[in-house]
């Protein structure tokens, strides 16, 4: 006989926090911390705001690729399939780099998933399994929302003296994208895009 699943309220109801979890926020989200960094607090600010976009849509990258991992199916499944986490690996360096510049900056990155669910401007994926050509194209589509976000951030980073943001984003997330769109790409090369 199969055991009903826990119900939310009867775990809340057994489990307490060790400490009081109303205890003041060390530092606000949307406040700068003042480095000494050389940098005008509002080019940090600026900066802040737009990585935390960008690093919202990159952890919504990133899961898409794992589910897309778990979930392939076809005469491609084992390629995809590895491909699929090698560039959620990729995915998740993006995140992590993503967000020690935001720390390093002053601010405070975006980290829970109800907040990047809030935050992202990549469409949500249903649930169930999808055809390869149908994930190839959410996640292609999901690239260039990012990589539009890139260029786009990265621009502004540089008229804003802020070379290690810039840096970051051409280096690390434009050229990492741009590669993983392309093996992307090859996928569908029997298979129109639009």
């Amino acid at each position: 006989m199969k055991k009903p699943t826990a119900r939310k309220q009867d775990i809340l109801d057994r489990v307490r926090p060790l400490r009081d979890h109303d205890e003041r926020e060390i530092q606000a989200f949307n406040a700068i911390a003042k480095l000494p960094i050389a940098l005008a607090e509002h080019v940090c600010k600026a900066s802040v705001d737009n990585l935390n976009q960008l690093i919202a849509d990159t952890m919504t990258l990133r899961d898409m690729y794992k589910k897309h991992h778990w979930q392939v199916a076809g005469a491609t499944f084992y390629q995809l399939h590895l491909l699929y986490d090698k560039h959620f690996d990729e995915q998740s360096e993006i995140v992590d780099m993503l967000a020690e510049r935001i720390q390093s900056l002053g601010g405070i990155s975006i980290a829970m998933a109800h907040d990047v669910a809030e935050t992202t401007l990549i469409p949500r994926l249903p649930r169930g399994r999808q055809p390869v050509p149908v994930q190839l194209s959410r996640l292609l589509h999901a690239h260039e929302i990012v990589l539009l976000e890139a260029r786009t951030m990265a621009r502004q980073a540089a008229e804003a003296g802020d070379d290690g943001t810039n840096d970051l984003l051409v280096s690390d997330v434009i050229r990492t994208n741009e590669l993983q769109v392309w093996f992307l790409s090859e996928h569908l090369v029997d298979a129109p895009l639009r």
